[in-house]
């Protein structure tokens, strides 16, 4: 198996133009899959059945690897599988039905509506730097953004009057996401009470500034994040990613439509949406538990 990964992996950086860290990533997974494989007796086409991969995602669970850590090694498995389909090394793609895998991901951590509430109204508006904070705190929770989403907003992306946030996601896949009138409020607010302030004398289109009237960072944003949370009471870890998990949480706990959700957070397939639903049923059992007369 160790020479058709040196091949795949020739493959991914010749032709594919993967950068050195997916071919280290890949490198690493395929090899583990390979030892594995050799320690079990597995041929070739074993090893990348879905028996075989079972076996493994077993295997890995035993060692105490986290479930989307298992998931990326069988991506890895299945994308080798396919392009030894194509060199017909193997005669199907033996890795194909593993792509049904229930894996169980651990769950998004999204706050209560009370305490995003409470997060949100934190920030001291009668300052700059307050004025900004809650701007930001608002829109990254009515739009799901990415904190660098968040972070690298400029002047002209957001649309004010039809309440619209232009966002540059992953491999800079523009998407437009709408916000509401709270978001609105705050934005208009620092606009014209805030930014100037920070801004002084300087020329930056960067919509969020820090004090020095500088584009802000991520880590500035996540330390600002963290002490909003402390004041808030709010115990548990509560990570930039947070105010995005809750954004979509509660669009489906409210209804919306999974497709229109996946549209909004940009994730380019409905899986990745779809670990959002698991939190909405538990929400939906939980409700009915607690107030059906015959639970």
């Amino acid at each position: 198996m160790n020479e058709h990964i040196a091949r795949f992996l020739h493959y991914l950086r010749a032709e594919r133009g993967a950068s050195a860290h997916t071919q280290d990533a890949y490198s690493r997974d395929l090899h583990q899959l390979a030892e594995f494989a050799r320690k079990r007796g597995f041929a070739l086409r074993e090893s990348l059945d879905e028996d075989g991969l079972l076996a493994f995602a077993q295997h890995l669970r035993k060692q105490g690897l986290a479930e989307v850590s298992i998931e990326r090694k069988l991506c890895a498995a299945r994308a080798f599988a396919r392009f030894l389909r194509q060199e017909g090394v193997l005669p199907e793609e033996p890795a194909a039905s593993v792509s049904t895998f229930r894996l169980l991901r651990k769950l998004p951590n999204a706050l209560s509506r009370r305490e995003v509430e409470s997060l949100l109204s934190q920030p001291d508006t009668r300052t700059p730097l307050g004025l900004r904070d809650r701007a930001m705190l608002e829109l990254a929770y009515a739009a799901g953004l990415r904190v660098s989403e968040l972070v690298g907003l400029r002047l002209q992306d957001i649309d004010l009057q039809e309440g619209f946030v232009r966002v540059f996601g992953k491999r800079a896949k523009e998407r437009w996401v709408p916000f509401g009138d709270s978001a609105r409020s705050a934005i208009q607010d620092y606009l014209r009470l805030g930014r100037p302030r920070l801004l002084g004398n300087r020329s930056e289109d960067y919509l969020f500034l820090s004090e020095r009237g500088t584009p802000l960072s991520r880590t500035q944003f996540w330390l600002r994040l963290k002490q909003y949370v402390q004041q808030a009471g709010i115990s548990r870890p509560v990570s930039p990613h947070t105010l995005r998990h809750s954004f979509a949480v509660h669009l489906l706990q409210g209804g919306a439509d999974l497709r229109v959700v996946q549209e909004m957070l940009g994730h380019a397939s409905i899986n990745t949406t779809q670990i959002y639903t698991r939190v909405s049923i538990d929400h939906l059992r939980e409700v009915y538990m607690k107030h059906h007369p015959r639970a």
